[in-house]
């Protein structure tokens, strides 16, 4: 089966949070789909954890290898689609890019964040729990 993992789901994997055995729980012997976009969220997720000094360049480094060792596999957006998403939704297009992927692919979405947890249930998106 597909699973898309949104950003939240990998940065917790990344970086030994407490729900990340549930996650590779949940993720084993599955497909993890995400859009194109999250590498450039990885990134941008580290330097906001260097800005609230809580990551350091050496951490960030050694959390880049474990983030290519992740098996996932990059879905091209459908942009148009995802626009729609983020308008309805009023949520940022990189936060539509996950539900577009998991609505075309017909595949449940695991998350950490409320919001957008909550923004796929109210699109019928079906969602892993942690």
């Amino acid at each position: 089966m597909d699973v898309v993992i949104d950003t939240s789901a990998l940065i917790a994997v990344i970086i030994g949070e407490p729900e990340r055995n549930r996650i590779v729980e949940l993720t084993t012997g599955h497909t993890l789909i995400v859009p194109g976009s999250v590498p450039w969220e990885i990134g941008n997720a580290f330097s906001a954890m260097f800005n609230q000094k809580r990551f350091t360049l050496d951490e960030a480094q050694k959390g880049l290898v474990i983030f290519d060792g992740i098996p996932l596999r990059y879905i091209k957006s459908d942009f148009v689609n995802a626009l729609k998403i983020s308008k309805q939704a009023n949520m940022y297009a990189y936060d539509a890019y996950f539900l577009d992927c998991a609505i075309r692919h017909k595949a449940p979405l695991l998350t950490l964040d409320q919001k957008l947890m909550t923004a796929a249930q109210n699109l019928n998106v079906e969602t892993m729990g942690v």
